[in-house]
């Protein structure tokens, strides 16, 4: 209900993070109808960054429960996929969309690597494909993108986010390359993966609504950057005069590196951050 009145389209629910979680008690609960949204459940294991540490098949009980009760999406990671679709023995409601996901927690792997994972997780027949990485340096998210236009130009469902503070702009600009969804907490400290950004702060500050292919990514490049207020006052002056574009904050290391992969046309401008003796300085430049 909490994240319907953000204006949020549905809501993950993390059922590794329920303390004293009962599958059979809790689900017909948490999953009645009417819902004030549609429900992606996921039961995340330890070994995948959840909580969950059990065996598979409790789990896998639990998400089929949720599966019969309606969820209209379930999650369940690549590296158990097949076990778990013969588990199911055919069984998936035709109105439910199995995301099968992989995350890498330590880096994001080269564009080669994204190509072939992909290519496992269509193996498993999954509805939805979710691939999640870790950035060490921005221009790690370039690739997510590549992989995203990718999956647009093939009709494939794909979730390509890129986490912690150097995979920010892959959560708010995946819209604009194809994503299916991203993620926004309820509030801030309750995010479920690294920088997170809130609900509220997709849809308030980064109109995230109106981003679409066409939409041009300006931004304020710095290190640190994450405290600069230029997000909120350009995203609200883009949206006053109808502008379609969207202002984010890139944390970026090597500034030469950065321009010339973020060089097309998409990226229009820049201002560059530098803090010298607390004292900030903006410099403008343009792709």
């Amino acid at each position: 209900a909490a994240a319907a009145a953000l204006g949020a389209d549905l809501a993950e629910l993390r059922l590794d993070r329920l303390a004293g979680f009962a599958p059979r008690r809790d689900l017909p609960a948490l999953l009645a109808k009417p819902r004030t949204l549609p429900a992606l459940v996921t039961y995340r294991p330890k070994w995948e960054g959840g909580e969950y540490e059990g065996d598979d098949e409790p789990r896998f009980e639990a998400l089929q429960l949720a599966m019969e009760l309606g969820a209209e999406y379930v999650d369940i990671e690549l590296k158990v996929a097949d076990k778990f679709i013969k588990f199911m023995s055919g069984k998936k409601p035709e109105n439910c969309k199995l995301i099968v996901s992989s995350h890498n927690y330590d880096n994001t792997p080269s564009a080669e690597e994204l190509a072939s994972l992909l290519a496992q997780i269509q193996a498993t027949g999954a509805d939805i494909v979710k691939i999640a990485t870790t950035a060490t340096e921005i221009v790690d998210v370039s690739r997510m993108f590549q992989i995203l236009v990718h999956c647009q130009e093939k009709q494939v469902p794909i979730i390509g986010l890129v986490m912690n503070d150097r995979g920010f702009i892959s959560r708010v600009l995946c819209p604009k390359f194809g994503g299916y969804l991203t993620f926004g907490s309820l509030e801030k400290g309750k995010e479920s993966a690294p920088s997170q950004p809130t609900a509220a702060d997709l849809i308030n500050v980064y109109n995230i609504r109106q981003i679409g292919p066409d939409t041009k990514v300006f931004g304020i490049i710095g290190n640190p950057v994450g405290h600069s207020k230029s997000p909120i006052l350009h995203n609200e002056a883009f949206r006053s005069v109808g502008l379609n574009a969207v202002y984010v904050p890139f944390l970026v290391d090597d500034l030469a590196k950065f321009l010339s992969t973020y060089s097309s046309p998409d990226f229009a401008g820049f201002r560059y951050l530098i803090l010298v003796s607390h004292i900030t300085y903006s410099i403008s430049t343009r792709s």
